[in-house]
């Protein structure tokens, strides 16, 4: 195999785990997203990534000062893994903070979740990307057993965790008062799930354990995550009907009650 060839493999490796969970997660939504914005979304995800891996070298590097410990012990700490899981959730915020809230397209609730789970698998096909260049050398059996762990475990995280943010930023639609303290919340939510996760693959001396653990809680956030997508379209639906009814002055549609909802979200998280 040439090298061109090679490298296109891994980075075709890196890519579909996120493309094919992408395609899942847009089945969720009733009215699919313009292709070119959902692009648009997912590559902001990955262009954004190389933030991430700054922030937590840095903190890698000031731990390791600060506490005269190898960085690779400085990366397996609990702080560490917290600080890791806070800088990505909040860089995959800002990805759609950026590219999506002020864009017309991002016309109804539900919209939230889906383009944060796509800025969250754009960002996991960079990690997937990287992973997969970095273990290659190991030998094709290791990269595909890493790649299909990846696929089943830290792409799925991202979307998750993505996801369930994606829940609270939709919810401060209903909630406009309180858009910056639901985004708060979403963030430290998200955070959390991300965090644990984390720590269930490393803290166990047992892989195999450290797998169960992790894998059980993809699992209940999975679930959780599609009643959110539910609870959510639900209330959309309620909700839409009634704002139009107690605006009788106004004749719009309401999709256009939706905009003038989204305008105000936007506002609030300025």
């Amino acid at each position: 195999m040439s090298p061109t060839t090679l490298n296109i493999s891994l980075v075709a490796m890196g890519l579909i785990p996120s493309l094919a969970w992408l395609y899942f997660f847009s089945k969720k939504d009733c009215h699919p997203e313009p292709k070119n914005l959902v692009a648009q979304t997912f590559l902001m995800g990955i262009i954004i990534s190389p933030l991430a891996i700054l922030f937590q070298f840095s903190f890698a590097q000031l731990a390791s000062t600060v506490t005269g410990t190898s960085q690779a012990l400085a990366q397996n700490s609990s702080y560490f893994f917290l600080w890791a899981a806070a800088v990505e959730e909040i860089i995959k915020f800002y990805a759609v903070r950026m590219l999506i809230l002020k864009n017309p397209e991002f016309d109804e609730p539900v919209d939230a979740m889906i383009y944060m789970i796509t800025a969250g698998l754009g960002f996991a096909a960079m990690e997937n990307i990287l992973v997969m260049f970095r273990v290659f050398p190991d030998g094709a059996q290791a990269t595909l057993a890493t790649w299909a762990l990846r696929f089943t475990g830290a792409t799925l995280l991202h979307a998750l965790s993505s996801g369930l943010m994606g829940y609270f930023l939709a919810m401060s639609w209903f909630f406009r008062d309180h858009g910056k303290k639901l985004v708060v919340i979403g963030f430290i939510m998200a955070t959390i799930f991300h965090f644990t996760f984390n720590v269930f693959l490393s803290a166990f001396e047992n892989r195999v354990t450290g797998l169960v653990y992790s894998t059980s809680l993809l699992m209940v956030m999975a679930f959780l995550v599609s009643i959110l997508f539910d609870k959510i379209k639900e209330r959309h639906t309620k909700t839409t009907p009634t704002l139009a009814v107690e605006s009788p002055n106004i004749e719009v549609s309401n999709s256009n009650v939706v905009t003038t909802i989204s305008n105000k979200t936007i506002n609030l998280l300025k």
